[in-house]
């Protein structure tokens, strides 16, 4: 076992994701998956937990077990208040854990709770990384600074949020509207009172999620190889912010998917598929520290990202002139109109704004931020220049 390697935590309050989920997501079931993916990219996650009165959440108690999560009941006692019960229960918890175990190096914090930022300042000072997960709309703006890494669940690679609930702005770290459990509560407060329409917001939450479990595994015929390395180099690079060794790619790789096999794909060895994808000039080799170990990054930039690039201009100028600064939602469609696979992930961007944003960077669009559309509008620098 890799010395060198995160071992992570994982802590969820349950409600608190599930409720804002369907409150500033238009409804949509919170899902694991998405930010288990992004938890491999970091480390081995070798604790996983979450709190709920769990009678709420019956669909959601399916899709967290196929994910190997150990489910803390906190009941609902009849004639008591339990506001704060989950919160009081997973502080406790979270630090007892790190007492017993030494070896646990990162503590993953899932809540928009500001109550838990004590927690957070308290595991820092034991020595732990701590990473915090919420809802961008109802984080509290105290939270994000507290930690040594903030994750917006929104943001993250396979979240699918329906377009008009998308968060725009992407700018993070925001107060929020509810600004934890102390500010009034758009959800139904945690009390014996709101018993009855907090289990109708569970439901709610929960009747979209369709037996996971059921669902049918995906064959390594079916999977986009270069895509799957990219991203997850992609988020190495983000997440390290160094040189990524192909030793470390491999393992994200199967922690991501543990049944991940290059053999699968016709590879004798890690190495040659490798060697493989940069001989396409999908990734690039350099030599690493060890024999056999080479670093992978990205080619300084290829021709097919270039015709990416140039895809996204000539779009943006012909809807241009025809009404105007297109807006970034539906854009992506439009691009699809002209080359139907176009895909951000082939060339390592973690989701379209991000890709536009390195369009910007390198001077082929332009993107500004417009209140009257809510939303981004793009332009190209020729044309915005004649007005």
């Amino acid at each position: 076992m890799n010395s060198d390697e995160e071992r992570i935590a994982l802590f969820l309050d349950y409600e608190n994701l599930a409720i804002g989920a369907r409150d500033d997501l238009g409804g949509m079931a919170f899902d694991l998956k998405p930010l288990a993916d992004a938890l491999a990219e970091r480390g081995r996650v070798v604790v996983r937990r979450a709190y709920a009165d769990w009678s709420y959440f019956d669909q959601d108690r399916r899709m967290l077990t196929t994910q190997h999560v150990e489910l803390i009941e906190i009941p609902q006692r009849m004639g008591a208040v339990r506001k704060n019960a989950a919160d009081i229960k997973m502080a406790v918890d979270a630090i007892e854990l790190c007492f017993e175990r030494s070896y646990i190096t990162t503590f993953v914090i899932c809540t928009g709770d500001s109550d838990f930022t004590p927690l957070v300042g308290k595991l820092r000072e034991l020595n732990r990384r701590v990473i915090g997960v919420g809802l961008q709309a109802s984080t509290s703006a105290l939270l994000p600074p507290a930690c040594d890494e903030f994750l917006f669940y929104e943001r993250l690679e396979g979240v699918n949020v329906p377009e008009r609930h998308k968060s725009s702005r992407g700018g993070g770290g925001g107060g929020g509207r509810r600004g934890g459990r102390g500010a009034p509560p758009a959800s139904p407060p945690r009390t014996p009172a709101a018993a009855a329409p907090q289990r109708r917001a569970a439901e709610e939450v929960a009747e979209p999620e369709a037996e996971p479990e059921a669902a049918p595994t995906e064959q390594p015929d079916d999977v986009d190889l270069p895509r799957l390395v990219t991203q997850t180099l992609s988020g190495l690079q983000r997440s390290s912010g160094g040189a990524v060794l192909a030793s470390t790619l491999k393992r994200a790789l199967l922690r991501k998917d543990p049944t991940f096999n290059e053999a699968d794909h016709g590879f004798r060895a890690f190495g040659e598929l490798l060697r493989n994808l940069a001989d396409r000039r999908v990734i690039e080799l350099t030599p690493g520290t060890a024999k056999g170990d080479p670093e992978v990054g990205f080619p300084e930039e290829s021709s097919d990202e270039e015709d990416a690039f140039e895809l996204l201009r000539s779009v943006v100028s012909a809807l241009r002139a025809e009404s105007g600064p297109p807006p970034l939602s539906g854009l992506k469609n439009q691009l699809r109109k002209r080359r139907p696979k176009f895909s951000e992930k082939e060339f390592g961007f973690g989701g379209f704004l991000q890709f536009c944003k390195a369009a910007r960077a390198r001077g082929i669009v332009t993107m500004e931020w417009s209140d009257e559309a809510d939303d981004y509008v793009l332009g190209v620098p020729e044309a915005d220049g004649e007005q």
